[in-house]
């Protein structure tokens, strides 16, 4: 049909869980996980933003479970969606009130 790059699918969710059990053998809730995008546009092939330090306790924990800090934020890769669906950077800080705490609105990968 010729619209691969027209179309692009992503996951988006909030929710993670975190590595150390809690008291009752299950996980706990934790910050934002991994997202999936995919479509014609998309610059795959690559990771974006950083991966954590898997260690309890260590620098991109929260305390001491695994809750990891997140290094990206849900709102930047809703706003690098949000002008791929054509919003203008203008725009994206009326829809996006907390985007100003981030060093960049477009992730780069679309």
């Amino acid at each position: 049909m010729g619209i691969a790059n027209d179309v692009t699918s992503f996951t988006m969710s909030d929710f993670s869980r975190t590595l150390q059990p809690n008291s009752n053998s299950g996980s706990d809730h934790g910050w934002g996980s991994h997202h999936i995008v995919v479509g014609g546009a998309v610059r795959g092939a690559k990771l974006y933003g950083t991966y954590p330090t898997l260690a309890l306790g260590g620098p991109d924990d929260s305390g001491a479970n695994g809750r990891w800090i997140p290094t990206t934020g849900s709102v930047q890769y809703a706003a690098t969606l949000a002008s791929w669906f054509g919003v203008s950077a203008s725009q994206l800080s009326s829809i996006f009130p907390s985007l100003g705490a981030f060093s960049s609105a477009n992730l780069g990968f679309v």
